[in-house]
């Protein structure tokens, strides 16, 4: 589902609370300094190479780079101008509208700084930038392209998380993924979640499409613990595609997966899905670049328990079921 938040110009005072990096919890453990920045400069690829040079590309074929080609995304956001144009208003933390620039083409992104987040009692360790960083590491590990573009760089308001601006379609029919139907029972194509109340007073049962792009995402947050999967954190992109955005609160030790795509618990895990774990198992081992990559993002003792659910979930070869100690849905669920 599209947010219909709109960016709206911020006033001229910066984001309050900006940390001094010593204030910064877990710096050293997260491996923060020029490791970490290497390894961001190896995913990310450089506009300096024969990815772009000036004048070698034109418009049509630097928007299907931009579409189709994740290490030139990443590169672009990395090393674009960064300019503020408004405030997502509706966000609880700092999310600026903006667009980066490089070589006279420009896209538009979002910018979160550290500077805007809000202090949450349960994530001492680290800020929610990093941790939106990490989730896109996995997402880009599995091959299925569920977060847009993100890197970490630093911005008009000090550093922070950059991400690829999803335009929703124009003109392209969007089936409903998530809905409240007056009835016991799903239907065919639907998947159910729980019973809700609707504002009339009345209980109605919240459903998700049986569909292959949310089981994929399914997956996906049970291995980064999700904490908060909403309805609104769901966009549908061009040709069909789906993303899924706002991912600052993962990765913590405790099982806190909190979501609205429980409508596969249980369940086997499709083969798509376990191709997927294998794989994210392999690069998660000690040195390799995944690896690599986290350790300047997560602290090692939230890396251990990333192995861990991976190692579980191919374990046992289905979906999780939710647990007794954490609420098991967001809210408010959109």
């Amino acid at each position: 589902m599209e947010p219909t938040a709109e960016p709206v110009l911020p006033g001229p005072a910066t984001p309050p609370g900006r940390p001094e990096a010593e204030e910064r919890p877990g710096a050293e453990e997260r491996g923060a300094g020029r490791e970490a920045d290497e390894v961001q400069d190896v995913q990310a690829g450089s506009l300096s190479g024969e990815t772009f040079q000036e004048g070698s590309l034109n418009e049509r074929t630097f928007q299907e780079a931009f579409l189709n080609d994740e290490t030139f995304q990443t590169a672009f956001l990395n090393e674009g101008e960064l300019t503020v144009r408004g405030r997502i208003e509706e966000a609880s933390n700092a999310v600026l509208f903006c667009t980066v620039a490089h070589e006279g083409r420009a896209v538009d992104c979002v910018y979160k700084p550290v500077a805007g987040e809000r202090p949450l009692w349960d994530f001492p360790d680290g800020n929610l930038a990093q941790r939106e960083a990490a989730a896109y590491a996995i997402s880009r590990t599995t091959g299925w392209g569920l977060i847009p573009a993100t890197v970490l760089r630093e911005g008009p308001y000090g550093p922070g998380m950059v991400q690829r601006w999803i335009e929703v379609p124009d003109g392209e029919e969007i089936p409903p993924l998530l809905a409240l139907v007056e009835a016991d029972e799903p239907g065919p194509g639907w998947k159910a979640v729980g019973f809700a109340e609707t504002g009339q007073g009345r209980p109605a049962l919240l459903v998700h499409a049986d569909d292959a792009r949310l089981r994929r995402l399914a997956v996906l947050d049970a291995v980064i613990n999700n904490g908060d999967r909403k309805g609104g954190h769901l966009l549908p992109g061009p040709g069909g595609r789906l993303f899924a955005i706002d991912h600052g609160v993962t990765f913590h030790t405790d099982d806190k997966l909190r979501t609205l795509l429980w409508g596969w618990a249980g369940e086997p895990l499709p083969d798509e899905a376990v191709t997927a774990l294998e794989r994210l198992r392999a690069e998660l081992a000690a040195g390799r670049p995944l690896a690599v990559r986290l350790a300047g993002l997560l602290t090692a003792a939230e890396t251990a328990a990333l192995r861990a659910r991976v190692a579980t979930l191919l374990a046992s070869g289905r979906h999780p079921e939710p647990g007794g100690d954490w609420p098991p849905i967001p809210w408010p669920p959109l």
